[in-house]
């Protein structure tokens, strides 16, 4: 093999091995991810997760796509309705047990697109949180008028049950829809605040 040859066939491994590089990391998190995905099935049965202790805030969340100085940018899309479970929220976020479950009014149902996790700064965290690779958003105020703005947090969503062209742990998700429900609720981008 002549030395050009030898030199091409080095840069093709080496540009391979980059590009497997990034989804090798992610490995170990697809295997937690998919697992945790599997645990939560079971709430695709909105009743279930309220026997669980999961309570709905009603309001089914979208953006517009607006900016703001100061403010967390959320692309246009939806969040969806959040049915919360309090005692799952704490300083450290427990990658099993999301406090937060996110669901798509789709006709008379609801659907299970997402979860989300939630780490208020008056429960003693210390830092911003981090689960399978992804810092958290925030801190942030509290998301008026279904979580009072002195409800400081961080927050980090992942979409388990609706692919999400945005990316996996984006906040809001084009392809989820608030339009037609009830209370549908168009929301301001969310004020950020000091890190603790």
């Amino acid at each position: 093999m002549s030395k050009s040859a030898t030199c091409a066939a080095g840069l093709l491994g080496f540009a391979l091995a980059m590009a497997a590089g990034p989804s090798l990391a992610e490995e170990p998190y697809d295997a937690q991810i998919d697992a945790l995905r599997e645990s939560l099935a079971r709430y695709k049965d909105v009743y279930a997760a309220v026997r669980d202790g999961y309570f709905s805030t009603v309001g089914c969340v979208h953006y517009s796509g607006g900016k703001i100085p100061g403010h967390v940018e959320y692309a246009k899309g939806a969040m969806g309705i959040h049915l919360f479970n309090g005692a799952y929220a704490g300083p450290v976020p427990d990658p099993e047990h999301p406090p937060i479950l996110i669901y798509e009014p789709v006709g008379n149902e609801l659907r299970l697109v997402a979860v989300e996790w939630f780490a208020t700064l008056d429960s003693g965290v210390k830092e911003r949180p981090v689960l399978f690779g992804q810092a958290f958003l925030g801190p942030m105020e509290g998301h008026e008028p279904l979580i009072p703005r002195e409800v400081t947090h961080y927050d980090l969503h992942a979409w388990l049950f609706k692919d999400n062209p945005l990316g996996l742990f984006e906040p809001t998700n084009p392809d989820v829809n608030c339009e037609d429900y009830s209370h549908s609720l168009l929301e301001e981008p969310t004020r950020l605040v000091p890190e603790p």
